[in-house]
């Protein structure tokens, strides 16, 4: 009989193994699910220019023959310094501002030049790369100025099962310095981080777990066969004896 309380016990230790790498699966598992919740978004601040930044411009006004005959350009690449060259005004700052702003400022100086000048400035080179442990790891390009952590990943069609939620790293170049973040996706402070809203040409990496080199061992799933086939089989023999 003590033989088959041990068996029994070492069947219990592994399927409880088994629920508690379930555990690391889902994500934010300590946010309240027992109603609506809200909260201010104070982690989101506007995507600024950078260098080697690309930069749409378009630019309409009262008499348009003036800038369309200065240049065919509509693309302007951002230098080492920070600066575009613009036809009619010349080189102007715009590293550290974002879209909005360095319109204005372009629309401001423009006005010595063009009547009712109308300017529109977009980062037309903004990606995010996803690689590592995920369904479709890709470079992604994006249309507007916001993008999520989440929603990066989404495009890359989420993580694999066998992907390491706990230790997602977040690689990051502010002002000529590299960043690494490591950010938990189990955790609903992923939605505070300052990786939760993303900058352009971050890149994200998921490490896959160990289990995923035991996944692919076909020998691996059928212990876990057998395991299971075990444990009814113990149940029924300890059922019979008593």
């Amino acid at each position: 009989m003590s033989k088959f309380f041990i068996f029994q016990a070492f069947l219990l230790i592994v399927l409880f193994s088994s629920c508690n790498s379930y555990k690391k699966i889902p994500y934010f598992q300590n946010l309240n699910r027992s109603g609506t919740l809200q909260e201010n978004v104070e982690n989101f601040s506007p995507l600024t220019i950078q260098s080697e930044d690309i930069l749409g411009i378009n630019v309409t006004s009262l008499n348009p023959g003036a800038w369309q005959d200065s240049t065919n350009k509509a693309e302007y690449l951002v230098n080492q310094d920070g600066e575009i060259q613009l036809p009619l005004i010349g080189a102007i700052k715009v590293s550290g501002l974002t879209a909005t702003v360095a319109q204005k400022q372009i629309q401001a100086k423009l006005l010595a030049f063009l009547k009712m000048p109308s300017v529109n400035v977009r980062i037309i080179n903004f990606k995010v790369s996803v690689l590592g442990d995920v369904a479709h790891p890709d470079v992604f390009k994006v249309s507007n100025t916001r993008i999520t952590l989440l929603e990066a990943l989404s495009l890359a069609g989420d993580l694999n099962i066998t992907a390491k939620r706990t230790d997602v790293l977040l690689i990051r170049e502010v002002n000529g310095k590299r960043e690494y973040q490591n950010i938990d996706l189990t955790s609903a402070s992923t939605f505070k981080s300052s990786s939760y809203y993303l900058k352009n040409n971050d890149v994200i990496y998921v490490q896959p777990d160990k289990t995923k080199y035991a996944s692919v061992d076909n020998s691996y799933r059928t212990v876990s066969i057998l395991l299971s086939a075990l444990s009814v089989v113990a149940i029924v023999v300890t059922s019979i004896l008593n």
